[in-house]
């Protein structure tokens, strides 16, 4: 049983349009709850909101049966407060349980010391969310945004570039890739085995220190860059002795791990889905064993597209953006577009993409949730022939730098005045990136793509939530301002 949100409130509760916050405050937490509170007290908003939220809720479910699981609301206000402040669960477990604003928003009283939060009960519960459903959600918050600030009901200026977030990773080589993989096999049929009363890999943690010695070996050993050829020759030896004795051993654990994984099979016992995970690591093992021989053995170079560069986090990508001081990352690229006000209004996790192949898209899918942009801005790494010519087709003004050599028309429209102004406004969507940057989406902690998408759609999210409390929190401050002017007019003059 799950419910968006008790309807009834309790004894000393305080409803969350009646919670003071501080305005004075300077950081993010009650920007934060401000936007959540507006949400909320707006009727016809918080509707919307709930009715997205409901969608979450399997249908067929008997809401009066079965233990209570926590509200909607609850993971919404946890789950944005956990991606705009950058905190891990602990933090986040520590604030819920303490912090009384927070937990007030969570629908608890001052006497309720009883009730607290545990660490998993966090991370099963904010890992509920679709990307999907966040992202419907950031929609709603961005209009009753653009309500707040947009009073003449202007057209909307959108801002397009997208940035790197990082995954979870360690920098991949071939050796430390193939160590990763063999090292969860021994692992995992170790665990296997000891649970079904099998000894014989009882000595899982004897074996990989045996492994790590001749990893760390083979890790240390660097070419030689000396002028004499046969000291080069030799030190050359020397790292494919070593890399051959590594991988020659990793493969004689890789065949006995097949042979006990096939008398497991034969007798049918074992856990089906650990088995097949171990299948999985074994591919790994072999792919990565192939590429050492290939690689260090029998000198070839190995394509790009042939690599892995992570077996945990499978969509991670190399990028090379060409940063001064950052050669690479790794992870995925997200694209947003930032309107003059501030708020996101649509964002997109490229997988295998580059900026000009999605900016019609980006456009689209925007104009399709905000009828009012007729203007976008972008950098030179958009531009394609193509995208040039729908673009003009989706909005009123289009700016978008052309690569290479300008043609006499291209020139006179990139040296007219509209577009220079323009061009320096764009980049204020370098501010907004920096700021989703400091607010958590710098590097994702969560697993897989579906995880990746969940934490930049939550992410995006909560910055939206922010600016709108930045908003109201600005308006506030200048009507308190104008109250103490008016009640002394010449109190700011001394």
């Amino acid at each position: 049983m799950r419910k968006v949100m008790e309807k009834q409130l309790k004894i000393g509760q305080v409803d969350i349009p009646n919670i003071q916050i501080d305005l004075n405050s300077r950081d993010e937490i009650p920007q934060v709850l401000l936007g959540l509170q507006a949400i909320y007290s707006d009727r016809r908003v918080r509707n919307e909101v709930f009715s997205i939220l409901h969608k979450v809720v399997p249908e067929n479910i008997d809401s009066s049966n079965g233990r209570p699981g926590m509200c909607l609301w609850k993971i919404l206000v946890l789950g944005t407060l956990r991606l705009n402040c950058n905190w891990d669960y602990d933090k986040l477990r520590e604030i819920a349980n303490n912090h009384k604003n927070i937990r007030e928003f969570l629908g608890h009283t001052i006497n309720e010391f009883d009730q607290r939060y545990a660490l998993q009960t966090l991370k099963d519960n904010i890992s509920l969310f679709a990307p999907e459903v966040l992202d419907q959600i950031s929609r709603v918050v961005v209009k009753a945004g653009h309500k707040l600030v947009n009073h003449n009901h202007e057209g909307l200026t959108g801002r397009c570039d997208s940035f790197v977030m990082e995954t979870d990773v360690h920098y991949p080589t071939d050796i430390n890739l193939l160590w990763d993989a063999i090292r969860k096999v021994i692992e995992l049929i170790g665990q296997e085995c000891e649970q079904l009363g099998i000894t014989e890999w009882r000595q899982n943690q004897h074996i990989l220190r045996k492994i790590k010695k001749l990893f760390n070996r083979s890790r240390k050993l660097k070419r030689s860059n000396s002028k004499d050829k046969q000291k080069r020759a030799a030190k050359k030896q020397q790292i494919v002795e070593a890399h051959q004795e590594y991988i020659g051993l990793v493969e004689q654990y890789i065949k006995r791990a097949r042979i006990s994984l096939a008398t497991l099979n034969e007798l049918a016992i074992g856990n089906i889905a650990r088995i097949m995970l171990i299948e999985h690591f074994i591919g790994h093992a072999k792919r990565q064993i192939d590429q050492i021989r290939r690689r260090v053995v029998k000198d070839e170079k190995i394509l790009h597209s042939e690599k892995t560069f992570s077996i945990f986090e499978p969509q991670t990508e190399w990028i090379s953006k060409g940063k001064a001081g950052v050669p690479q990352e790794l992870g995925l690229k997200v694209c947003i577009i930032e309107d003059q006000y501030g708020f996101i209004l649509h964002h997109h996790v490229m997988e295998n993409q580059t900026d000009d192949q999605i900016a019609v898209a980006m456009v689209t899918k925007a104009k399709q949730k905000f009828s009012a942009l007729n203007r976008c801005s972008f950098d030179k790494g958009f531009h394609s022939p193509k995208n040039q010519e729908d673009l003009q087709r989706l909005l009123d003004n289009v700016v978008l730098p052309r690569k290479g050599k300008l043609s006499l028309k291209a020139k006179e429209i990139e040296h007219s005045e509209g577009f220079i102004e323009a061009r320096r406004k764009h980049s204020a969507v370098e501010s907004a990136i920096n700021a989703l940057e400091n607010h958590a989406l710098d590097r994702c902690p969560d697993h897989g793509i579906t995880g990746f998408k969940r934490y930049v759609a939550l992410g995006v999210l909560a910055r939206n939530i922010q600016i709108l409390g930045a908003r109201i929190q600005q308006k506030a401050l200048r009507r308190l301002m104008r109250r103490k002017k008016s009640e002394n007019p010449y109190r700011l003059a001394v």
